[in-house]
């Protein structure tokens, strides 16, 4: 368990928010599987919701923006202390802008961004919501990895943006690494499977804790969503890759570790 009520370093996963057609659809969801209590933000964002764990914010929940044609997805934030700068950086490897740098009315600044091979991702400049500000324990954020379709590509994107560098894993097919900040594995880089549909774009996948991965994934179907792929064991935890009532993916893995302070 990690809990944080200071910003997270530059590059860092910080924040993960669902934006969906029916957010109560989602409120009824993810409030049955994870236990979540919801905190409404007030007409002025939309009624977007802060999802809680014993009071502490592990995720955003809010409507699909009505001018936007984007589908419901779980956005992954990496954290960055100038996010006008970081956005232009994403322009110079050859990224988008989905949505230019933009205040938020809790002090906040954040964009929306693609890489080159189409993966979104979100970029988070602290205010008074530093991010999650609990990870690392049961039905809160665990891990995010960005599988793409060119790993090459994306191994010299984020590098460029983040400065990460690429813990590669040998001999191993897809391939897989994981991104490395100032000596600390922030996240994953994955390379899909060439027997993934060619319909399943490039993507960044949020990975929630959860104490027994087979409860949850048939608890999950039970609240009419679908399990993606079968829980399996890994070496870092018992995993399964879900959807939820309105289709949206994401994954669980079992809490393997001891609590531990935040450094």
């Amino acid at each position: 368990m990690i809990v944080r009520d200071t910003p997270y370093p530059d590059g860092m996963p910080c924040w993960v928010d669902l934006r969906v057609p029916d957010p109560r659809m989602a409120m009824d969801f993810y409030g049955a599987l994870f236990g979540w209590a919801f905190a409404d933000q007030g007409d002025e964002t939309g009624n977007y919701l802060l999802c809680l764990v014993n009071g502490r914010i592990v995720a955003g929940l809010g409507g699909s923006p009505p001018d936007q044609q984007a589908p419901p997805v779980w956005t992954t934030y990496l954290a960055t202390s100038n996010v006008d700068a970081t956005a232009e950086r994403v322009r110079n490897a050859g990224g988008r802008l989905l949505t230019e740098p933009t205040d938020t009315l809790w002090g906040s600044r954040m964009a929306i961004a693609a890489d080159p091979a189409g993966a979104v991702f979100g970029l988070w400049q602290a205010g008074r919501v530093i991010g999650a500000q609990l990870t690392q324990a049961p039905s809160a954020l665990m891990w995010n990895e960005c599988l793409t379709r060119d790993f090459s590509a994306a191994e010299e994107f984020y590098g460029h943006v983040f400065g990460y560098a690429i813990g590669r894993q040998e001999d191993q097919e897809p391939a897989y690494g994981t991104f490395v900040s100032d000596e600390r594995i922030v996240g994953g880089l994955g390379e899909l499977s060439p027997e993934v549909p060619a319909d399943v774009p490039s993507h960044w996948m949020t990975y929630f804790g959860v104490v027994d991965t087979d409860a949850v994934a048939a608890r999950a179907i039970e609240l009419d969503g679908t399990v993606i792929a079968p829980p399996k064991d890994s070496p870092y935890g018992r995993v399964s890759a879900l959807s939820d009532n309105q289709g949206v993916a994401f994954s669980v893995i079992t809490v393997t570790a001891e609590p531990e302070p935040e450094a």
